[in-house]
């Protein structure tokens, strides 16, 4: 049979299989296999597209913060527009939250110095929108942005094919096999083959780490709902400004809110189990959301013009799961994004490119402190 040769083997197209694959082409040949007829499909295109340095485990926002200037600076001809634009995120309390709202104002500001605490007045002036009697406080991030995903993750795969890889397309592995020092991959569109298989399946990591005779890692895949709407105000005045408007989140994380293209994007935050499928979104789900909100806003949705789910999958521990495999010579998991791969992206791709080849970690992720065992699969097995 006809196998393709190439130096890295990449299973998913996504941003986190995409970003490592524009890395590893100034190594060696890569081939991306991605299972769809698009890449992103699952997660990467379903994201609420936000940079937030104060979201997540502390590994998470060391990531996020080594992706700044990547994201603020990208290299020539990567996109021909911003890949990050302001917007800002606000987390709100109620008065039962005063403790929630100081802890995630202390976590903030140990890598983000301009994270500010509010009191009910200051939250009241930057979100108008609020109702006075429900919020308490808030803690404010100014630096955060709307992220464009489509001009990040098309960057990524441009950059690839001009570093002389590929992604092909419509090609799930159906069949894996290890042969003298090589990983074969069997797909509806060909056989590949190359020394290192890079794990970056997204929900079926697991999945694919089976066929390769590798141990999970417990991957859970979670669905996320979210909405479009458009909102009802008692004065029209009232909705003076909606684009500028920042991300609201409720500190405890019962529901968010952006504007998205002259409307309003919710979502209940959820984290449901299920399996890897191409996961739709639940009604009652929807109606959680809208009332969480409606409790805390000064306006209700009149229309929803779109509703849809996604995909984050998560280990234990709920930080990425990269680093070769102890007991699969080859194979390395790059997994677990959650909901955070897409603002750690240039982090997360240039990390795996280091450890794949051998030089260790970049040196301005490991200067926020991030070590290699944080990442790697084996902490997932210990006893």
């Amino acid at each position: 049979m006809d196998v393709e040769r190439v130096d890295f083997l990449i299973v998913g197209g996504g941003m986190a299989g995409a970003s490592a694959a524009y890395e590893l082409a100034a190594h060696g040949s890569v081939v991306v296999l991605e299972r769809e007829s698009q890449p992103g499909y699952h997660s990467t295109g379903r994201s609420a597209a936000l940079y937030t340095q104060t979201y997540g485990h502390p590994v998470v926002r060391a990531l996020t913060v080594a992706s700044w200037d990547f994201y603020t600076n990208p290299p020539d001809g990567f996109s021909e527009h911003p890949l990050l634009t302001p917007r800002g995120v606000l987390l709100i309390g109620r008065a039962d939250q005063t403790a929630a709202l100081d802890r995630d104002f202390a976590e903030g500001r140990r890598l983000t110095p301009s994270v500010e605490r509010l009191d009910r007045a200051q939250a009241l002036a930057r979100a108008p929108f609020l109702k006075s009697d429900y919020v308490d406080g808030a803690v404010w991030e100014p630096e955060a942005m709307d992220m464009d995903v489509h001009a990040i993750h098309t960057g990524y795969l441009r950059g690839l094919k001009a570093r002389g890889g590929r992604l092909v397309t419509d090609a799930g592995v159906t069949a894996l096999e290890r042969r003298d020092g090589l990983w074969i991959a069997s797909t509806p569109a060909g056989d590949f083959a190359a020394p290192v298989l890079v794990n970056a399946a997204g929900a079926w990591a697991d999945g694919l780490a089976g066929m390769a005779g590798a141990r999970p890692v417990g991957l859970v895949p979670k669905r996320r709902t979210a909405i479009t709407f458009d909102p009802v105000f008692a004065d029209p005045a009232d909705a003076a400004g909606l684009a500028g408007w920042p991300m609201t989140i409720d500190v405890d994380e019962q529901f968010y809110m952006k504007p998205e293209s002259g409307r309003l994007l919710l979502s209940p935050a959820d984290e449901t189990p299920v399996e890897p499928c191409d996961v739709q979104p639940e009604e009652l789900d929807i109606a959680v959301a809208i009332d969480r909100m409606e409790q805390a806003v000064r306006f209700s949705v009149r229309r929803i013009t779109h509703k849809w789910a996604g995909l984050r999958s998560f280990v234990a521990d709920k930080v990425m799961v990269v680093g070769y495999d102890e007991s699969a010579d080859g194979f390395f998991w790059l997994a677990g994004q959650g909901g955070y791969g897409i603002q750690t992206a240039p982090a997360m791709g240039r990390t795996a490119a280091a450890l794949i080849t051998g030089g260790g970690m970049p040196a301005e992720v490991a200067a926020l402190g991030v070590r290699a065992e944080d990442l790697a699969p084996a902490r997932l097995r210990r006893p």
